[in-house]
């Protein structure tokens, strides 16, 4: 029988990232802060990405993989014509074209090709293993190796707004889809190259912003109000 005492320390808290911060940095600051051992989080964010970061505390901690592995929703822009060694604009420039004649209607027609399902090529910068090491920790070094494509599914996919350089775009995509690599696709594809200028999350499963908490507030709370701003564990059950 489980503690009545830990049921009710456990759930989830949605924390809306902020820039700078990574995903594990907002574990840390809950775990440390309201001395909790269980917190984990369900789908990492990008430091230059913000918006909606899915905490579990205690017992919820069991359900990660489950959460984790629902659709993600989030807005962002791309920028066009200037390509970069980690598809983002954090990494190196690699290759600029100009975008002169890249025309709204031919950014809607390649975009349509990159809904449903999908290929794709993980970036050298990201957490896949290859023979067992991260890729990010071989790009530091330098190396480069190939890497098999992964299925992925792209169920939405729209164009919001376009300034160019800048195409505003809104995804609703599956687990293991690097919004970076598909910026950089659409770049490839378009003849001008591409990378990821902003990202935000918006929502992951059921999970949205709304009713997020910043991590000012975070840090203004005693653990009183950290629990009585958490979803419940009994309530989380109805999600999945």
């Amino acid at each position: 029988m489980i503690d009545p005492r830990v049921l009710a320390e456990s759930g989830i808290l949605l924390v809306d990232k902020p820039e700078a911060w990574t995903s594990h940095d907002v574990v840390n600051c809950v775990r440390r802060r309201f001395r909790i051992d269980k917190v984990g989080h369900c789908g990492t964010l990008d430091p230059n990405a913000t918006g909606l970061l899915v905490v579990v505390l205690g017992r919820a901690t069991k359900l990660a993989g489950r959460l984790s592995g629902q659709d993600k929703t989030y807005c962002g822009s791309m920028r066009l014509g200037v390509e970069t060694s980690t598809q983002d604009r954090e990494g190196e420039v690699t290759a600029t074209r100009d975008v002169v004649g890249v025309t709204p209607e031919r950014i809607e027609e390649v975009v349509s090709h990159f809904r449903g399902d999908l290929q794709q090529i993980p970036p050298m910068v990201s957490a896949v293993k290859k023979d067992g090491r991260p890729l990010y920790k071989l790009a530091r070094k330098g190396i480069e190796v190939e890497r098999e494509p992964r299925p992925v599914h792209i169920s939405e996919l729209s164009i919001t707004g376009i300034e160019l350089p800048f195409v505003h775009f809104r995804v609703v995509c599956s687990k293991g889809t690097y919004v970076r690599t598909l910026c950089a696709d659409i770049g490839r594809e378009l003849g001008c190259g591409a990378h990821l200028h902003a990202l935000r999350r918006l929502a992951s499963g059921r999970f949205s912003l709304d009713g997020a908490v910043t991590i000012d507030a975070i840090k203004s709370w005693e653990r009183e109000q950290l629990f009585a701003h958490m979803i419940p564990l009994t309530r989380v059950l109805p999600y999945l």
